[in-house]
C-alpha cells in the first residue's frame, strides 16, 4: 500500500523516507543540545534575578527561539540540504528509509495509550488539589495566566503529582517485558531463546533481574531525588 510518496505500509510494516546523512544534521543536533544547556544556566540566572530584583525574564520564549534560530541558521550555511533517502521496493524487501515493524508498532501504540491516559489522570489530579482561592489570589495580583500556572499552581501541585508518576514511571518499564506477547523480540524474548538454545536459565534469569533492577532503580533515585528538589522547604 503506496498512498503517499515515500511512505509504505504493508505486513512488513511501515516503510518511510528519512534525511539523507549529512554533516548538517550533526552540527543542528550539537547546536541545539548546546542551546539546552545554555537554557538551563539561563533559567538559574534568571532565578536569581527574580530573587534579587524581583523581575522575571522570558527563559522559555528565548531558549524556544534560540533552538529553532540557530539550527536554521546551521542548516541554511551548509546549503540547505533536503536530499531524502527513499525507500524503494528491491526484490521481496524495502531497500532505504526507515522501517517500523508492525510488532514495535502495537507495543508502542499500547504503551503510549495506556500509560498517559494514567499520567494525565495524575496531572489533573495534581492540578485540581489546588484551591481555587489561590488561583484567585494570584489573579488578582496581577499574575498573567501563565505566571500562575508556574509559580503558583506548579510548585504545590508537583508534590502530589510526583510520588503516584514515579509509581506509574517504574509500571512503564515493566510493562514493556510484554512485548514478548506480540511476538516483538524485546530483551525478555531474546534471552528466553538463549536460555532454550543454550540450557543456562539461571544466567539468563539473572541477566533480566539485572537489567530491569537497574532500570527501576535509576528511575526511582532520578524520581526521588526530583520530588526533593520540589519539595517546598520550610523556613
Amino acid at each position: 500500500m503506496n498512498p503517499i510518496k515515500g511512505v509504505f505500509l504493508c505486513n512488513r510494516g511501515l516503510i518511510f523516507a528519512i534525511p539523507e546523512a549529512h554533516n548538517a544534521h550533526t552540527v543542528m543536533a550539537w547546536i541545539l543540545i548546546a542551546v539546552l544547556i545554555g537554557g538551563w544556566f539561563l533559567n538559574r540566572w534568571a532565578r536569581r534575578r527574580q530573587e534579587a530584583i524581583g523581575e522575571s525574564f522570558p527563559v522559555l520564549r528565548v531558549t524556544l527561539f534560540m533552538a529553532l534560530l540557530l539550527p536554521l541558521l546551521a542548516w541554511v550555511a551548509y546549503g540547505t540540504p533536503t536530499a531524502m533517502n527513499m525507500p524503494e521496493l528491491r526484490g521481496f524487501n524495502f531497500s532505504g528509509g526507515l522501517s517500523v515493524s508492525p510488532e514495535f508498532s502495537a507495543l508502542l501504540l499500547g504503551l503510549v495509550l495506556y500509560t498517559s491516559a494514567f499520567v494525565a489522570e495524575i496531572v489533573r489530579a495534581g492540578i485540581q488539589s489546588i484551591g481555587r482561592g489561590q488561583i484567585e489570589a494570584a489573579m488578582a495580583l496581577g499574575l498573567r495566566p501563565g505566571q500562575v500556572l508556574q509559580l503558583v499552581i506548579l510548585p504545590q501541585s508537583l508534590r502530589v503529582i510526583i510520588p503516584p508518576l514515579t509509581s506509574q514511571m517504574l509500571n512503564l518499564t515493566k510493562n514493556s517485558s510484554l512485548a514478548v506477547a506480540i511476538g516483538y523480540t524485546d530483551f525478555v524474548a531474546v534471552t528466553n531463546t538463549t536460555i532454550n538454545q543454550t540450557g543456562q536459565a539461571i544466567e539468563g534469569v539473572a541477566m533480566i533481574m539485572a537489567v530491569y533492577l537497574l532500570f527501576s532503580l535509576s528511575t526511582s533515585v532520578f524520581m526521588n531525588w526530583y520530588n526533593k528538589r520540589m519539595a517546598l522547604v520550610e523556613r
